[in-house]
């Protein structure tokens, strides 16, 4: 399951051709969730509320770019680094 990002001890992970609805993983720490791409929500899992804050608004920040590789993992493609809030890739 490739990284796509980084930031402040979150890892942000996606699987190739994953089941829908389109989401992604987030994992702080031994918190584990699934997130969804359309709207931020938190589908399965738990993070802790300064986590799950600072992931749903990147999500909902960086929406397009997740979009675009959720369609590359159902592809079999090579899936890009997203820059996190911090600005780091």
């Amino acid at each position: 399951m490739p990284t796509i990002a980084y930031f402040y001890g979150i890892a942000i992970s996606m699987y190739w051709a994953d089941h829908n609805p389109p989401h992604f993983h987030a994992r702080y720490g031994r918190s584990k969730v699934l997130v969804r791409i359309s709207d931020g929500e938190i589908i399965a899992g738990d993070l802790p509320p300064t986590a799950q804050r600072l992931v749903r608004e990147w999500a909902l920040a960086r929406r397009t770019e997740l979009e675009e590789n959720w369609r590359r993992a159902a592809n079999h493609e090579e899936l890009e680094r997203i820059a996190g809030p911090d600005g780091q890739g």
